[in-house]
């Protein structure tokens, strides 16, 4: 298989597991129409901070649970103002590309920056995505074959899905010898086996005929493909018989597989241009499932007899070529002015593009993650599908940069209570700004973060489950998981030690007992003879 190398690949591989864990901090909270600072439980998330440090600070919450993922990433076209660009010497970059790259960031191109952006962040969404869950990621000729490459790497090869072909540019854009009027969306899956998709709703799909059913269209029954024969598909030729005795309605015949009197046999037909023996499309066993369903006979208005299936499908799988006008970059920036009543954005996504794509990819109960969401479009088409077939899909934006607020969850404030001609989708969400870290540079426990998350964090490091309120007596008692109970032996500015003191003050019966504290005073023996594992704080507490 290809493999893809650049300069500084070997210093980002495995960052993602070097970048610190940083805390959450909820700045407000938005629902019924209003901003306030209590927490809500609506589910969504809007989160101001380095994309790089957010996605790291989902992981106790969201690992393994994310159900689609889309991002639109900087295409890195050398011209756009991002901060990872040639062309801008943020010190923020130059900082993070010099501690993790070293002296070699100093001969980065373009493409290797944009490579050492990327691979890490696409580490961390890959840990974010559940087994059956799918990404969507949107780029164009710049870096498409650079990101295939590094998808196939971090997903694996087996797990590609397709390439959507995107007509954002109907009119084109002069980028000399062509008019450039495409782009890409890639798409993968964490487990191939595992991802179902959705077919697209037709809307006003008009139907030739009407039974007791409903309408219905007429599709001819053989395989068209000059490819598949009676002499390599011989399980697919085989004879349909029409009863001309027995019409369902003026046009139709009743079939079946068997010959009865005054039927007439019906083979597949023969291709008229190279005279190639076609086949069913189905084999007999499917076909006699069908027969007293969906498969029907007729006279053309020559005399001959055809079979054909009833198609009363209102759905279609997506094509891979998507050129509708509500999928172009113009529809995109008509829709952000509509909602701020000015341009506010260059280049944002049309909301039918994503939608589109989620509505493929998710049910009603998804979780959808953008890590690059810009003017928030993704939250858009999040809100449009719960309204439009009552789900209770959840998005979780990360943005970087000082839009976030003014932009980002503007945009969403104004959908979910209605903004111009268009109706209020609902709903609410939660605005967090990035906190600090969870351990210093020397590797000592925070304090400042607060207790409870430092107990969130190491429960779910132990147990991949969420640390609950609990009602146990003993106030250091974390929760029980696969009967083992946990327990964080912490108090601030103190030091605790595991003794025969601490011990009796635990009454749960459990198993095994994983304890945290400073220090331990009880010998290996004890330590077996109760099931206790003993963790040092900090040294112990796992570092994701």
């Amino acid at each position: 298989m290809p493999s893809l190398h650049w300069i500084g690949k070997e210093k980002v591989v495995h960052h993602h597991l070097d970048v610190p864990y940083h805390v959450l901090e909820h700045s407000y909270s938005f629902a019924d129409g209003n901003v306030s600072q209590e927490m809500g439980d609506s589910g969504n998330k809007i989160i101001h901070g380095d994309n790089l440090l957010a996605l790291k600070s989902l992981l106790p919450q969201y690992e393994g649970k994310v159900n689609c993922i889309y991002i639109d990433p900087p295409y890195n076209t050398g011209n756009e103002g991002w901060v990872y660009n040639d062309n801008v010497n943020d010190p923020k970059i130059k900082k993070w590309l010099g501690e993790v790259v070293g002296k070699e960031a100093e001969d980065l191109t373009r493409h290797d920056k944009w490579l050492c952006m990327m691979y890490p962040r696409l580490k961390l969404l890959h840990k974010l995505l559940a087994d059956d869950g799918v990404i969507f990621i949107s780029i164009d000729d710049n870096e498409v074959a650079n990101l295939r490459l590094m998808l196939d790497e971090i997903f694996g090869w087996n797990n590609f899905v397709g390439i959507f072909v995107v007509n954002s540019t109907p009119n084109a854009r002069d980028y000399g010898h062509i008019g450039k009027m495409h782009e890409y969306s890639i798409v993968f899956a964490k487990n191939i086996n595992a991802y179902e998709s959705n077919e697209l709703e037709v809307v006003d799909k008009k139907f030739k005929y009407l039974d007791e059913k409903g309408g219905y269209n007429i599709h001819p029954l053989y395989n068209s493909n000059e490819a598949f024969t009676n002499l390599n598909r011989p399980n697919l030729y085989y004879p349909f018989y029409i009863n001309v005795d027995e019409m369902l309605d003026n046009e139709f015949y009743k079939i079946s597989l068997e010959r009865k009197e005054n039927s007439i046999e019906i083979f597949p037909p023969k291709s008229v241009k190279n005279n190639v023996q076609f086949v069913w499309r189905w084999g007999k066993e499917k076909s006699l499932g069908e027969l007293n369903k969906e498969i029907i006979g007729y006279k053309t208005g020559d005399g001959e007899f055809r079979i054909v299936q009833k198609m009363r499908s209102t759905h279609k799988i997506i094509r891979s070529i998507l050129d509708d006008i509500t999928y172009t970059s113009r529809k995109g920036t008509a829709e952000v002015e509509k909602i701020f009543g000015s341009k506010q954005f260059n280049f944002p996504k049309p909301v039918k593009l994503i939608e589109d794509f989620l509505f493929t990819a998710t049910s009603p109960n998804s979780i959808i993650l953008d890590s690059f969401a810009g003017s928030g479009t993704t939250a858009h088409a999040v809100l449009n599908l719960n309204k439009k077939d009552g789900g209770n899909r959840k998005f979780i934006l990360l943005e970087m940069e000082e839009y976030a607020d003014t932009i980002t969850a503007e945009r969403v404030k104004r959908v979910i209570n209605g903004y111009a001609d268009v109706e209020a989708t609902g709903g609410g969400f939660l605005f967090y700004t990035l906190g600090q870290p969870l351990f210093t540079e020397d590797g000592l426990l925070n304090e400042a973060i607060g207790e409870e998350k430092i107990r969130e964090y190491i429960y779910f490091t132990e147990t991949q489950q969420q640390c609950t309120q609990s009602t146990n007596d003993n106030r250091f008692f974390l929760g029980m998981a696969n009967d083992s109970s946990y327990y964080f032996y912490y108090i601030p500015d103190q030091v605790t030690i595991l003794n025969a003191e601490f011990l009796s003050t635990i009454s749960l019966k459990s198993s095994q007992y994983v304890i945290y504290a400073d220090t331990c005073a009880l010998d290996e023996v004890t330590l077996l003879k109760n099931s206790i594992i003993f963790k040092k704080i900090p040294r112990d507490i796992t570092r994701i």
